[in-house]
């Protein structure tokens, strides 16, 4: 009997021998192409010599300090490379061990910033609907996911939630993709004028939503205006690029394609490839400036941020994505599969949208493609993909209630970026058994 707490408790799960290139395998010897990078992590696939000789040379020197007593190299180097890539006005970096600590991290800051500058009435977030920002409660309650949110709504803080930048969904017959931006920003405008602008800390949003909408870009020009309204109001724009950025959707920081940069923003995943749990929150300098001639301290830390093993990891996969110019094989291997695909699916009768941006494409599943009509979420259509799909020898990463919380499937894709057009149609195919047998 096992003693491990599993995700699900009725689940049985073969036991993961190793890794290597684009495969998992288990005991028995079976591969598993690694569809999704597990949750969008393994950008670098399995096994890769650069990053695991890098960790193994650090915990031959040290492989922990607590930061409230040293900093180390890893780490100044990580944060240095770091901030040397980032958007402009980035310039300082709190490492932690994921996305939600991240994210966590973030939305503190942003609350001391305005302390520290003498605005204590900022302190309310606007998110989006069926966004995804982390299982910590701040997180939780920040994004904007209803099926997880639900049994813990009475621990959450109070967030306004506005409408996601979802086309599909949500652009009317006829209405062009200029006057669809044009409402989103409506909305936004009169949620911050209902709430007192004053009152507004921070505006949070995935330049592209990853888990719970299956990798959905924004309109062209969203987040231009959405940079404006903020920088008008003083609210801070907060960016999660947990699982979208780090170069999975083709240039290191995803909002680097939409033309803007935030104040704060959080990655992580990519970060580590997988080799290590590790995350990073970024600051503009104002911010951190603040902090440092006011209080001189950011109320807030983990026992394992700044993790000397963690930092020498993501240095190596930033080598990498960066030196070795693996995040230039995103976008035209993020076209050939696409276009895949669309070959495949794209007159399917049950995939209304093939969406994405470089590696990290989605499919959504529904019951009518003419109306857009979702399954009936007793179908269990998304874990039927993914059990399907995992019996081919494809892992791959479903989800359901992308509509609303509760009806719609999809599937999301972001295999590692050493992908080759080989595996490419080896996991067109194995989603296709997928699929097919979800709706048989």
């Amino acid at each position: 009997m096992s003693h491990v707490f599993p995700r699900h408790c009725h689940a049985s799960l073969p036991t993961v021998s190793h890794g290597a290139g684009a495969y998992l395998y288990d005991q028995s010897g079976k591969a598993y192409l690694d569809g999704s990078g597990g949750a969008a992590v393994s950008c670098l696939g399995h096994a890769d010599p650069a990053v695991t000789g890098a960790i193994k040379g650090q915990l031959e020197s040290v492989a922990f300090a607590h930061t409230g007593f040293f900093t180390s190299e890893p780490a100044e180097e990580l944060a240095d490379r770091l901030i040397e890539l980032a958007p402009q006005g980035l310039n300082r970096v709190y490492l932690v061990s994921g996305g939600s600590e991240a994210m966590e991290a973030a939305l503190k800051l942003a609350r001391q910033y305005f302390l520290e500058i003498g605005q204590p009435e900022r302190s309310r977030i606007i998110a989006r609907r069926q966004s995804y920002h982390g299982n910590t409660l701040g997180a939780l309650a920040t994004g904007g996911n209803a099926w997880r949110r639900a049994p813990f709504a009475p621990l959450l803080m109070e967030v306004s939630h506005v409408s996601a930048a979802y086309a599909y969904r949500g652009q009317a017959p006829g209405e062009s993709e200029a006057a669809y931006c044009d409402r989103l920003i409506a909305e936004l405008e009169a949620e911050i004028a209902r709430l007192g602008p004053e009152n507004v800390m921070a505006f949070v949003a995935e330049p592209v939503v990853g888990a719970t909408l299956g990798a959905v870009p924004a309109v062209e020009g969203y987040f231009r205006r959405i940079r404006e309204i903020c920088d008008r109001h003083g609210i801070l724009l907060i960016l999660d690029e947990v699982m979208c950025g780090m170069g999975r959707t083709g240039t290191l920081f995803a909002c680097e394609a939409e033309g803007v940069a935030p104040d704060i923003c959080a990655v992580a995943k990519g970060l580590g490839g997988g080799y290590q749990p590790i995350g990073a929150m970024l600051c503009a300098a104002r911010i951190y400036d603040a902090i440092a001639a006011g209080s001189g301290f950011f109320q807030h830390g983990h026992t394992y941020m700044g993790h000397p093993v963690a930092a020498a990891a993501g240095v190596a996969v930033l080598d990498r994505l960066v030196g070795d110019d693996l995040v230039g094989r995103v976008t035209p291997m993020g076209d050939l599969l696409r276009q895949m695909l669309v070959e495949r699916f794209g007159q399917h009768p049950h995939v209304g949208d093939i969406r994405g941006r470089g590696l990290f494409l989605g499919l959504e599943l529904v019951a009518d493609r003419e109306s857009k009509t979702p399954f009936d979420p007793a179908r269990k259509v998304n874990a039927t993909v993914k059990k399907a799909a995992f019996e081919a020898g494809l892992i791959c990463y479903p989800m359901g209630g992308c509509v609303d919380g509760k009806l719609g499937d999809h599937v999301l894709l972001a295999p590692p970026f050493i992908l080759t057009e080989d595996q490419a149609e080896e996991l067109v195919d194995k989603l296709e058994t997928g699929i097919e047998a979800a709706l048989a």
